[in-house]
């Protein structure tokens, strides 16, 4: 140990920043990664705190983790390990080297079905794990709500829990054994007995047995706070790798685990109980664990948007229960809820009434960072624990002591082990605020410790409770801790700052880099105040975009992560880089970052992540802005100025489009001019309508005049790519709404929704084309009737991108209002009509921008009013109006569609109907599958046939 250099925490200057990259480099086989980018990534995790590291390892194996330690222990420099960053008390933010397991150290190595066993990989994702298991009709029996994405070596590191602890117990109740390796470069294989300890911990518990076994609080499902030293007492089996969970990172480095699993039941069901309020529910719980629930969850109204669906109440508890049949879980249900003393409640079994009740649940980790009022609330006071018999109590004094504050919090979690999750609306950005948001830590942990509980019964004391540690166990106890640390890591190398000696709770905060003005910016950011840092700090880090593909379900968000697995490639990735580029200390080169643009560059705009990600982060906003200023008065790339003004070129094309498609089918002239244009060359070119579908349209209403403001009135709205590109889709529109009954009111001029020019930054002239648009449409806006708009990505930007980039001018609002799909159009002014049945099923993919701001539930009506049978595919197709043409975009495009659209698709055989309204969806099916697809309109056009 002699040898070590002491661990430094400060600055290092370039000259030894690049010596140390450059040894990691050739040290290890996996990636190392200095760049600003790199860095800005790792500088937050889903916690209040930022710590800048100095550069990113991401090891191949066992050897390579060793060989970086080796490295970092010359230089003195610090290393902390991490996995998906989803910890909400700072301890996977860190200076010195971050090691990312995600990439390569994520396997499940090994099941062993009789043992019950498997042996993981540190950054294998806990739904991995559970896939592999699941055939043999096991599990892994802790599950926090980011199951998605979270890692073993995480959970691990942070003693994780989740809903069903009530039954299987926190991580380290399931952990068999552990393979480390200490700062020091020592290999150590940690389970149950002595053998494994580094030197000197086995005398360091025998001298202070008599303080561990009086110094921790008693009768605590949920003691997450600390270092586990009371697993080293010879009464509870000394079991090192118990005691080894929940450190945080700063004893040593997890290369592999040994876990234990549980018998899965084969079926489950839910009964949702309603109580008068959040007290009630809690002095309930207790009461229901003698039914041996897997979880006992519980929620208040005020985290609940919508009610719909529940028990009458003010509170409920979710209790789920399990059997070796359906009638046994929903007996067992049933059997809780004549038991409970509860206002009303229901039984659920069926899994998607069970999925959709979860994802309130799970979701809450992101909504709740929201007020009632849109206003913001932060982790800060974010897991503590109480006896479970003392929940109901605690949450009034939690309540009481909030309203002293003048704070506002939303508690929910797990009423059955006494844990209880809340976000608060302390005022982080002032130095008054932050002084406040101590003053409430300090006296919240007296109040925690006054009812016997952790300071932390999940996530890790972290940054965030870590200093408070010595209200709860003392000084003496604390100060044993730091003797433990000391065992495993004397030179201190390993995650400094958490547990240990920690930093105070109110330093390294995120939000102090941010700019304390707003910056200028095109769009109006309503739900954010019109401030661009509010909106880019709504990313919490809880990184449900995260999730890896194929996905499952109809979430789109998002789908270049599931392409590359890229964190720089994800919702939250992109957040972190903007956030970095407005402090402007790692991301030095503001609107001008080439960081920023590479990471926007592969997203596709699917707006995703406005629906999909639990905070409502719009990153397809942030990117247009992003392009806005990025270009400002420079060049911009080829494809800006050929698919960001298709419009203009189309209807200069229009009169000789017969001439402009023979010209295109001739390979030389049409691969230059994909050259030219920016073009992927693997893309063929879509074939321009020879009549447009205004023209037929105007040519059709001639003899035809619908009845102005009638109830059966809709304007229908010639959108650039059913004008020009596919007119049958209008035609078909036509007839349908006409056998509706429909009156149809065509704009007196072009129109366009600005859609092209806002996917790719060219705001100025986004807004001259809209104001346009709104003179053109403000006496059709007067009549107060729908306005009807065949493109999903149309309709979207028309319902958003337009009031929000014209936040001046109230016509846009009015547009915006007035705009409806087909289906929503049909429903509303023609409820009557009964379609024509085509009684087939379908196949297909709703549209990414439908399902993110539009919603698809008039179609889903429609479809089965028609007969239609089956689900439309969520995600995004992956061509998303020009980015899966612009060069260099073909295969993360490719990989989009085969993430869910292509293999329903192919699932769905040669019989089915394919569906798919989007331009963008119909072409990429076309030319990758070789599948015609059609509009909803075509297809009950045709069925007006017979």
């Amino acid at each position: 140990m002699a040898e070590q250099r002491q661990v430094r925490r400060g600055g290092r200057d370039r000259r030894e920043t690049g010596g140390l990259a450059r040894a990691l480099t050739r040290a290890v086989r996996g990636d190392v990664d200095f760049t600003a980018a790199a860095r800005a990534l790792m500088t937050m995790d889903a916690s209040n705190y930022r710590r800048v590291p100095v550069g990113v390892v991401a090891p191949r194996d066992a050897e390579d983790v060793a060989a970086a330690l080796e490295v970092c222990r010359r230089y003195g420099v610090p290393v902390v390990p991490r996995g998906a960053g989803t910890s909400i008390a700072g301890q996977a933010t860190g200076i010195g080297v971050v090691l990312d397991f995600t990439r390569h150290l994520d396997a499940v190595v090994e099941v062993d079905a009789e043992a019950r066993t498997a042996v993981v990989q540190p950054g294998v994702v806990l739904d991995t794990l559970r896939d592999a298991v699941r055939p043999h009709g096991l599990t892994f029996g802790p599950d926090p709500s980011t199951h998605s994405r979270c890692t073993l070596g995480g959970m691990i590191g942070n003693n994780s829990c989740g809903a069903h602890s009530v039954a299987w117990g926190t991580t380290a109740d399931n952990i068999h054994g552990l393979s480390v390796v200490t700062y020091g470069g020592t290999e150590l294989r940690l389970g149950q007995g002595w053998e494994g300890a580094p030197a000197g911990l086995r005398e360091l518990v025998d001298r202070n047995l008599a303080l561990l076994r009086t110094g921790y609080p008693k009768g605590l499902p949920r003691r997450i706070s600390g270092y586990a030293l009371d697993a080293l007492l010879p009464e509870k089996g000394v079991d090192l790798a118990r005691a080894f969970c929940g450190s945080e990172g700063t004893l040593g480095v997890l290369t592999e685990a040994s876990v234990r699993l549980v018998e899965a039941p084969r079926a489950r069901a839910l009964a949702v109980l309603g109580y008068a309020d959040e007290s009630a529910a809690a002095e309930a719980a207790p009461g229901l664990l003698a039914y041996r629930p897997l979880t006992v969850e519980g929620m208040a109204e005020d985290l609940v948007r919508d009610v719909r669906g529940l028990p009458r109440g003010g509170a409920w508890l979710f209790v789920e229960t399990g059997g070796d049949t359906a009638a046994e879980a929903r007996a067992r249900a049933a059997e809780l809820v004549r038991a409970a003393d509860a206002l009303d409640g229901t039984v659920v079994d069926d899994p998607a009434g069970m999925r959709a009740l979860w994802r309130v649940r799970e979701d809450a980790a992101g909504t709740a960072t929201r007020t009632a009022d849109g206003g913001e609330a932060w982790p800060g006071w974010e897991d503590c624990a109480v006896p479970p018999a003392r929940l109901g109590a605690y949450l009034r004094d939690f309540r009481a002591l909030l309203a002293q504050h003048g704070l506002r919090g939303t508690p929910y979690g797990h009423f059955g082990d006494g844990c209880i999750h809340v976000r608060i609306d302390f005022d982080l950005m002032s130095a008054e605020g932050v002084r406040g948001f101590r003053r409430f830590s300090e006296e919240v942990a007296e109040l925690v410790v006054a009812h016997g509980g952790s300071l932390s019964g999940e996530h890790g004391d972290g940054q965030a409770r870590a200093e408070l540690l010595p209200r709860m166990y003392g000084d003496e106890l604390v100060g044993l801790f730091g003797r433990f640390k000391d065992v495993w890591d004397p030179a201190g190398g390993m995650n400094p700052g958490m547990l240990a000696r920690p930093d105070r709770l109110d330093a390294n905060l995120r939000f102090s880099v941010l700019p304390k003005e707003p910056v200028e910016v095109a769009f109006g950011y309503p739900h954010d105040g019109g401030d661009f840092g509010v909106a880019v700090r709504r990313c919490v880090g809880v990184a449900k975009c995260r999730v890896a593909g194929p996905s499952s379900g109809s979430d789109v968000m998002c789908p270049s992560f599931r392409a590359t697995g890229e964190e720089a490639h994800s919702t939250r990735g992109r957040a972190r880089l903007l956030h970095e580029m407005l402090a402007g200390e790692v991301v030095t080169d503001g609107w001008r970052s080439e960081e920023v643009r590479d990471a926007l560059d592969l997203c596709l705009s699917c707006k995703g992540c406005r629906s999909d990600c639990p905070v409502g982060v719009d990153m397809a906003t942030y990117k247009a802005e992003f392009l806005h200023h990025h270009y400002a008065g420079r060049l911009r790339p080829a494809s800006h100025y050929v698919m960001g003004r298709l419009p203009v070129w189309l209807r200069a094309a229009a009169p000789y489009a017969r001439v402009v498609n023979a010209l295109a089918r001739v390979r030389p002239l049409a691969a230059l001019a994909k050259q030219l244009g920016g073009i992927a060359p693997e893309r063929a070119l879509p074939v321009l309508a020879p009549v447009t579908f205004r023209r037929w349209l105007q040519d059709h209403m001639r003899d035809r005049t619908g009845v102005l403001a009638d109830s059966r009135t809709a304007v229908l709205w010639p959108d650039t790519f059913t004008d020009h590109l596919s007119p049958s889709v209008g035609r078909a529109a036509v007839r349908v709404m006409e056998a509706a009954g429909m009156g149809i009111v065509l704009p007196p001029g072009q129109v366009c929704c600005g859609l092209t020019y806002v996917s790719t930054g060219q705001l100025d002239q986004a807004r001259a084309v809209l104001r346009h648009t709104l003179d053109t449409v403000e006496p059709l806006l007067e009549l107060g009737v729908p306005v009807v708009v065949l493109e999903p990505s149309c309709a979207a930007t028309l319902r958003t991108d337009v009031p929000e980039l014209l936040t001046d001018d109230p016509r846009a609002a009015r547009l915006a209002a007035s705009v409806r799909t087909f289906a929503q159009a049909l429903e509303e002014c023609a409820p009557d009509w009964a379609p024509p049945r085509l009684d087939r099923h379908v196949a297909g993919q709703t549209h990414c921008h439908q399902h993110a701001v539009l919603g698809d539930e008039a179609d889903r009506r429609l479809r089965e009013r028609a007969g239609l049978i089956g689900e439309l595919s969520g995600g995004c197709c992956g061509l998303a109006g020009n980015f899966g043409f612009e060069k260099g975009h073909y295969g993360v495009s490719v990989a989009c569609a085969e993430d869910q659209l292509l293999p329903a698709v192919r699932a769905a055989g040669e019989g089915a109907e394919v569906l798919a309204d989007g331009f963008s969806c119909r072409t990429q099916l076309e030319q990758l599958e070789g599948r015609r697809a059609r509009h909803l309109a075509e297809a009950l056009a045709e069925g007006l046939d017979g």
